[in-house]
C-alpha cells in the first residue's frame, strides 16, 4: 500500500478532514467515512426520509431513542455517500441482501461497481466505499468489562488467546478490541458471516506488532487475498479495515450533516 499521498491514511495520526466537493473511490482506492451518531433531532428526522420502507420500519423496532437514532444516521449517512459518489439522490438508492444480510446496492445502468460496509458503536460510525473490491470494516467503544477471558476463549483462535493473556494487564483492553475488530472486518469481508468459524483464522493484536492477518487454515493462501489496516477514529475507540487486495490506497473523510 502506497502512504505518499497526504490524505492517504496514516495510523499516528487521528486527522480525518472534510472531502473535496466531488468524490468517488477508484478502482485503486479505498475510502472510509467517520461519522457521528450524535445529530440533532432535525438531522434524524432528514435522514428518515432518505431511507427505504423497510430501513424506516427496522428503525421503529428499536426500543431506545438512542439505537433508533444512531441506525438512522449511520444509514442515512451512508445514502448520502453513496450518492455523491454516483451523483444521484440518497432516497433513489435501492439495496439487495445476501442470504448472510449483507447489503449490496442496485446499481443502475452505467454506474461504477460500489462496494461498501458499515460499522457502528456508541456514538461514531464508519463507512467505507470501493470501486470493485468487496471489503469489511468494524470499530468498538472501548469496553474493559467486555475484554474478558471467557469472551476471547469463546470467539478467538487458540494462538490469539494466548498471545493476548501473555500481554501486560495493561495492554490487554486495546489488544482484545484490536483483535475483536480485525476479526469481525474480515468476516464482513468475505460476506458468509459466521459460517466461517471465528477460530479458524489468527490476527496480530499487540499494540506494537504489525497489523496483519497472520494465518487461514484450510485455505493457507486465503490471507494473501486480503488487506488489513488499522484505523483510529478517537482515543476510545478500536477499528479496523479489510479489502480484497493489496494493491489500494486508502483514504479517510470526515462526514457531516450539512447540505
Amino acid at each position: 500500500m502506497k502512504l505518499s499521498d497526504p490524505t492517504v491514511l496514516n495510523t499516528a495520526e487521528d486527522s480525518w478532514p472534510p472531502p473535496p466537493e466531488h468524490l468517488s473511490p477508484g478502482p485503486a482506492e479505498v475510502h472510509v467515512w467517520r461519522a457521528s451518531l450524535r445529530q440533532s433531532e432535525t438531522t434524524v428526522e432528514r435522514l428518515l426520509h432518505t431511507l427505504a420502507r423497510d430501513e424506516q420500519e427496522r428503525a421503529a423496532r428499536f426500543h431506545f431513542q438512542k439505537d433508533h437514532d444512531g441506525f438512522v444516521v449511520a444509514r442515512g449517512a451512508l445514502r448520502e455517500i453513496l450518492g455523491r459518489c454516483l451523483r444521484v439522490e440518497p432516497a433513489q438508492l435501492r439495496f439487495s441482501y445476501s442470504s448472510y444480510g449483507k447489503p449490496a446496492l442496485i446499481a443502475a445502468p452505467g454506474w461504477p461497481d460500489l462496494h461498501f460496509n458499515v460499522s457502528h458503536s456508541h456514538e461514531l460510525a464508519l463507512l467505507a466505499v470501493a470501486q470493485g473490491r468487496t471489503l469489511g470494516v468494524d470499530i468498538e467503544f472501548l469496553r474493559p468489562a467486555v475484554a474478558d477471558g471467557e469472551v476471547a476463549e469463546r470467539f478467538f483462535s487458540a494462538y490469539e488467546v494466548a498471545r493476548l493473556r501473555a500481554l501486560p494487564a495493561a495492554q490487554q483492553t486495546r489488544a482484545f478490541f484490536n483483535c475483536w475488530t480485525r476479526k469481525e472486518a474480515y468476516i464482513k469481508a468475505r460476506g458468509e458471516g459466521l459460517s466461517w468459524p471465528l477460530s479458524q483464522f489468527d490476527v496480530s493484536l499487540a499494540p506494537e506488532e504489525p497489523v496483519a492477518i497472520l494465518c487461514t487454515r484450510g485455505d493457507p493462501q486465503e490471507a494473501a487475498r486480503w488487506s488489513l489496516q488499522e484505523l483510529r477514529p478517537a482515543a476510545d475507540y478500536a477499528a479496523a479495515l479489510v479489502a480484497q487486495g493489496q494493491d489500494w490506497q486508502l483514504y479517510r473523510w470526515q462526514w457531516t450533516a450539512d447540505r
